[in-house]
This record gives C-alpha cells, sequence and structure tokens, in this order.
C-alpha cells in the first residue's frame, strides 16, 4: 500500500482526531483511493478547477472545523438558545448589530424576505405564507436575476422587475418587501450600489445584498453592511470553508430576531429549512477561522500556483495564456486558456469532457469558444499541475 493510500484510510476510517491531524498534514482525498469513503457508492472524486461551486461540494472543510462538528455533535442542547448564543457570537466577532445560521445563502434570501415581509415583527412572520397584513413585493434589477428569486416567492412574495431608477421610484409603494440587490452583478446594473441604497433609506424599503460567493476580501464581511444595506447574506461553504449546509444572514437586529423566529425548530416557513447543532459550530469555527487566516500569503500563494500552470502550458503553438483576478466574487487568481478552435481542432466541450472523463476527473470552467478558467482556490497539494499537464496534453494532441 503506497504512503498516500495509507493517508486517505486514516482520514476515512480513523477517528476524528486522527482524521484532523492527517488532514492537517495535507493528506490529498483526490488521489482516487479505492479505499476513499466515495467508493462505497460509486462516486469518483474530482480535481476542483471550478472554484467553491455547490455542484462540486462548495470547498472542503478545514480540520479545526470538523472537529468542531464532531465535538458537538456527542451532546444534546437547547436549540433555540444554540442558534442565538452562536448568532450574537458571529455578530460580536464580525462587529455587525445581529446574525442568523442558516440554510446556506439560499435559506437567508428565504428568512431575509419573510423578516422584510413582516416588518420586522418576530410574532406577524409565523403567519407567511398567509399574506394578510403583509408586505407582499419585492423590487430588484432585470441585470441582477440570480435564479433564486423562488427562495423569496416561497414567502408568497411577488418579484417585481426594474431597470431604471425611474422604473423603481414607480415600483415602489406600500406594498414593497425589500429590494433586493445582488452583489456581484453591481457592474451590470443601471443602478448602482449607492443610489440602491439611498432609494431604500428615503421611502423606508429594507435593503437585502446577496453576497453568497462574495469572500475574500474578509473585508466584505463587514463592509456591506457599512455601506447601508440592511442585510447581507454569505455562503457558509465557500470561502468561509464552512459546512456546505450553511449560510449566514447578518444585518438588523428586528429583522435577524423575525428570521430567527421561522426557521426550525419553531414553526413557519423555516422549519424545514433546519440547521443542526453540528452546523453551527462548524460555522462558527470556520468564521473564527476565517477571521485568522493570513490572507494575503494565501493570495500569493494561489498567485503562485497560476504562474507555474502558465509556464506549464507555454510553447503550445495557438495557445495563450493569462491571470485573471475577478472583480467581486472569487477574487483570487484564475488561470484562463485561450486557443483558436479551429486551429488546434479542439472545442471547449471536447476539452473539458476529456478532462471530466479522464483520471483522475478535472473539472473546469467553460467561457465560450476556444476559452476556459481555472480556478486554482480549492485545488491542494500538486493538484494544479497534474491540471496543467492534462491541459497541456489535450490540447497539444488536439
Amino acid at each position: 500500500m503506497s504512503k498516500l493510500s495509507r493517508r486517505i484510510m486514516l482520514v476515512t476510517g480513523a477517528s476524528a482526531p486522527m482524521a484532523a491531524r492527517a488532514a492537517a498534514k495535507g493528506a490529498e482525498f483526490t488521489a482516487m483511493s479505492p479505499a476513499g469513503v466515495y467508493a462505497k457508492v460509486g462516486v469518483k472524486p474530482v480535481i476542483n478547477g471550478m472554484g467553491t461551486v455547490t455542484v462540486l461540494g462548495g470547498s472542503v472543510m478545514p480540520a479545526e472545523v470538523v472537529q468542531a462538528m464532531q465535538d458537538a455533535s456527542r451532546f444534546y442542547v437547547r436549540m433555540p438558545e444554540l442558534k442565538e448564543k452562536v448568532g450574537a457570537r458571529i455578530a460580536e466577532l464580525l462587529n455587525v448589530p445581529a446574525a442568523m445560521v442558516t440554510t446556506g445563502a439560499a435559506g437567508a434570501i428565504t428568512m431575509a424576505t419573510a423578516a422584510c415581509m413582516a416588518v420586522g415583527d418576530a410574532k406577524r412572520v409565523g403567519r407567511l405564507p398567509d399574506l394578510e397584513g403583509m408586505k407582499t413585493e419585492v423590487i430588484q434589477q432585470k441585470s441582477h436575476r440570480s435564479g433564486y428569486e423562488a427562495q423569496m416567492t416561497l414567502c408568497g412574495a411577488k418579484v417585481i422587475q426594474v431597470e431604471t431608477r425611474e422604473q423603481l421610484d414607480r415600483a415602489i409603494n406600500e406594498r414593497t418587501a425589500m429590494l433586493f440587490f445582488l452583489n456581484k452583478n453591481d457592474p451590470d446594473g443601471k443602478i448602482k450600489r449607492d443610489e440602491w441604497i439611498a432609494v431604500g433609506k428615503k421611502r423606508g424599503v429594507p435593503t437585502f445584498n446577496d453576497a453568497a460567493a462574495d469572500v475574500p476580501p474578509k473585508s466584505r464581511l463587514t463592509d456591506v453592511l457599512a455601506q447601508g444595506f440592511d442585510l447581507v447574506c454569505f455562503s457558509g461553504g465557500k470561502g468561509l470553508m464552512g459546512p456546505q449546509a450553511t449560510g449566514v444572514l447578518l444585518g438588523r437586529k428586528d429583522l435577524i430576531a423575525a428570521g430567527q423566529a421561522v426557521i426550525s425548530p419553531n414553526g413557519g416557513v423555516g422549519r424545514g429549512m433546519k440547521v443542526g447543532k453540528e452546523e453551527m459550530m462548524g460555522l462558527l469555527a470556520a468564521i473564527e477561522r476565517y477571521l485568522r487566516v493570513d490572507h494575503d500569503a494565501e493570495f500569493k500563494m494561489l498567485d503562485g500556483r497560476v504562474s507555474e500552470m502558465m509556464k506549464t502550458l507555454s510553447g503550445v503553438e495557438g495557445v495563450e495564456t493569462a491571470r485573471m483576478v475577478p472583480e467581486i466574487a472569487n477574487q483570487v487568481p484564475h488561470l484562463v486558456v485561450k486557443w483558436d478552435e479551429q486551429r488546434r481542432k479542439v472545442s471547449t466541450q471536447d476539452l473539458m469532457k476529456q478532462l471530466e472523463g479522464g483520471d483522475p476527473s478535472i473539472a473546469i470552467l467553460g467561457h465560450g469558444q476556444g476559452h476556459v478558467m481555472v480556478s486554482v482556490w480549492m485545488m491542494r497539494g500538486s493538484e494544479h499541475r497534474v491540471v496543467a499537464k492534462r491541459l497541456r496534453e489535450v490540447l497539444e494532441k488536439a
């Protein structure tokens, strides 16, 4: 048995403390060992070149997060007390008015909508989707459609779409519950964040910002509320590297209290959005860790990976590479690869299919004809070298 296979067995089959120590030493789960935990159901792990995407499981939790969840699993607690105390601790750590743990950023959208529809009334919010006496409309820019509108309509809300400031002014009325803003789409909208916030303040309508995948930078955890938004949500299982099934909603105390009133173990529209004691303590541990991490050093390390991949791909005729850092979401170095499909005789989809079907299987992002992007953020150990080598092999063969 190889040393790497033995490390995998330690992580997947040993006690939690041993697993944590093995993970801390850099054990790579992507080695495709038959002893891996996923082998029993016939699923093969992949090298993640897409980033913190839900379709690949978000992120891999650090050892201290796994340990916190393991420790939390051994005891019973009063869940209403735990969710209040964990929320208070997160708010303290981030220096924000209030916080609550949710079932992903999608669950946070529903809780934010419910709270705003009930005007922050913790007693009234439990009646949803009975709309009697409630605000019933949410306004968003067309360019800010997120695909998560169902998380708002679940509460009975009607989503109104606008494009210009004039349309926004006309759309706001006594039924307006919330102004929805998608952080990463700010460059695409005609109404920028400062104006969106100002309108909400002037008209007395809470503003909510969906910033699910928008850490790093670390400052974003506090600066969105500092800009004037009433509520903001982040995914717990992406950049924070907490449990994939968690999110965090931050903002006004009255609105957070109303959201807490309808999430499990209480009844209401959030009853099915159950956050376990293990996830709560895991997310808290993830946030504590995130605030300690040297993000500048991490950025330099990721930059080094991209540079090394570019060097591996240099000299392939007709292939161009570049380094790119997204303006908002996933704000870390990425590798961009471009080529002439007619010249190299391989399409973007063909290349991605070959990477996916290889051993190890590799997932990357397609960006049009002869254009892919590779995130090195969630790669571990020498996986970036494996990806660069496979990219070169496929492109040269073509």
